[in-house]
C-alpha cells in the first residue's frame, strides 16, 4: 500500500510567463519512452512481480523504494507542465474563440481534453502504454535494464534541458537530473553485488557532469547526489545493504536518509473559465465552501 504526502519532493519557482511550447517539449519527461511513467511502472511492476524476495530482499527493497520516489517524479514533472500552461489563454465568449492560442501550441491536445494541464502522454501527443514496461524476472538482466533506462531517462532530460531556457522547467530537469544519477548508482551497484561488474565506472552518461547545470549542482552541493532517500515509515531497510559505502563521485559517503526530501508546496492552478474548468462560478464556489463548513 502507499501513503501520500500533499508536497512536490522540490519547491518550483513561479511561471513569470506562460509557455506551452515548453510544456510541450517536458511532456517527454513524463509520458515518453524514458519519461517518468517509465520508470514508474518499469519498477513498479518488477517490485510486484518479484520472486524469492525472502531471499533477495535488498534488491526487492531497492526497486520497490525507487518506484516509491517515481511516484512525486511524475507529480513534480506534472505540475510543471501544469504551470508552463497557466496563462496561456484568457476568459472570453466563444465567439470571439478564447482558446485560439491554442490552435497554435505544440500540442493542442493540452487545449482540448485537459483544460490546460498534463496528459499521460509524449512530446507529441502519443500516449504513454504499458509495452514500454520490462519485466523479465531475471534480476540481473531487470537491474541492467534499470540502469539502461535512467541512462536514456538522463538524456531526454538533457536535451529538454538544452530546448528551453525556462526557470521552471530548467529548475526540475536539475533536480531529476540528480535523482535520476542516484537511481542509475543504485541499480549500478545492485548489478555489481550480484557479478562484480562495477557499472558506476559507465557513469554518467551522456558523458558530461551534473555540475554544469547550475540548477543540479546546487543540489549536488547539498550531497543529494549522494541520498537515498527511504520512502516508508518502517519498510525497505536493507537498501542500506546495497546503498552504502564511499560514493563513486570521490567526494563522501552514501547515506540512506529515512523519509521523503522536505520538499515545496502544490501550486494551486487558477480556474479556467474558458475551459470551463473546474466549471463552478464563484458563487457556486462560496456557496459550496459555506455548505462543507457546516457540514
Amino acid at each position: 500500500m502507499y501513503l501520500r504526502i500533499d508536497r512536490l519532493q522540490i519547491e518550483l519557482p513561479a511561471p513569470k510567463d506562460a509557455d506551452p511550447n515548453a510544456a510541450a517539449a517536458v511532456q517527454e519527461l513524463l509520458g515518453g519512452r524514458f519519461g517518468e511513467m517509465s520508470t514508474l511502472m518499469n519498477y513498479t511492476y518488477q517490485s510486484f512481480n518479484f520472486r524469492a524476495h525472502d531471499k533477495l530482499k535488498p534488491y526487492r527493497d531497492l526497486i520497490a523504494n525507487i518506484a516509491t520516489e517515481e511516484l512525486g517524479h511524475i507529480e513534480l514533472v506534472a505540475a510543471t507542465v501544469n504551470l508552463l500552461l497557466t496563462g496561456t489563454t484568457q476568459p472570453g465568449d466563444p465567439d470571439a474563440a478564447p482558446l485560439s492560442a491554442g490552435k497554435d501550441a505544440r500540442n493542442t491536445w493540452h487545449f482540448i481534453a485537459t483544460a490546460q494541464t498534463a496528459l499521460v502522454g509524449d512530446s507529441m501527443g502519443g500516449f504513454w502504454h504499458g509495452g514500454y514496461v520490462f519485466n523479465s524476472g531475471n534480476l540481473v538482466l531487470d537491474l541492467l535494464h534499470n540502469f539502461f533506462l535512467e541512462c536514456g531517462a538522463r538524456l531526454h532530460k538533457i536535451r529538454v534541458y538544452e530546448m528551453t531556457k525556462n526557470l521552471v522547467a530548467r529548475e526540475m530537469i536539475g533536480y531529476l537530473l540528480v535523482r535520476g544519477s542516484v537511481h542509475a548508482m543504485a541499480y549500478g551497484k545492485a548489478i555489481e553485488t550480484l557479478t562484480g561488474v562495477d557499472m558506476t565506472k559507465l557513469l554518467p552518461i551522456p558523458n558530461i557532469p551534473n555540475s554544469k547545470f547550475p540548477e543540479a549542482r546546487k543540489y549536488e552541493e547539498a550531497g543529494i547526489h549522494r541520498t537515498l532517500y527511504r520512502f516508508s515509515p518502517e519498510d525497505y531497510r536493507d537498501i542500506a545493504k546495497i546503498w552504502r559505502g564511499p560514493s563513486p563521485t570521490g567526494d563522501g559517503e552514501l547515506q540512506v536518509v529515512d523519509g521523503p526530501p522536505p520538499g515545496g508546496p502544490i501550486p494551486v492552478l487558477p480556474e479556467v473559465p474558458e475551459e470551463f474548468a473546474p466549471g463552478l462560478t464563484a458563487e457556486e464556489i462560496a456557496e459550496l465552501a459555506k455548505k462543507l463548513a457546516g457540514s
